[in-house]
């Protein structure tokens, strides 16, 4: 297995075997901007830790979810918090990460596609 399929294998049993805690249900008022919504769910891994001391982000898109397929990280720089996070994009297809990708649209931001799953 190649180091890049190992990481990949790797994330993929974290999201498989940690509970999804959802704090944000598709639709809600962002906290401090109440204008913006979240278009999908938006949770973290129980039992995982970040640099904000919260469990790894996650987002649910709409594939059938029950597997908890990983289908891409996304990795932001906030140039006004000065902070870099990753998030786990969980059943998204080509068309939620293009939804994902106008929500975050004012920071910097990086997909990474799991290229050992197909999505559409």
């Amino acid at each position: 297995m190649t180091s890049e399929n190992s990481f990949w294998h790797e994330i993929a049993q974290l999201t498989a075997i940690n509970s999804i805690v959802m704090h944000r249900p598709k639709g809600s008022p962002h906290p401090r901007y109440t204008e913006i919504t979240y278009p999908f769910d938006y949770g973290y891994l129980e039992g995982t830790a970040w640099a904000d001391r919260n469990g790894t982000d996650i987002r649910l898109g709409s594939l059938n979810t029950v597997d908890k397929m990983l289908t891409r990280i996304l990795c932001t720089f906030d140039t006004l918090k000065r902070n870099a996070e990753i998030k786990l994009l969980i059943g998204c297809t080509k068309e939620d990460v293009q939804v994902i990708q106008d929500f975050h649209r004012e920071m910097h931001a990086l997909y990474l596609p799991n290229l050992m799953v197909a999505t559409t």
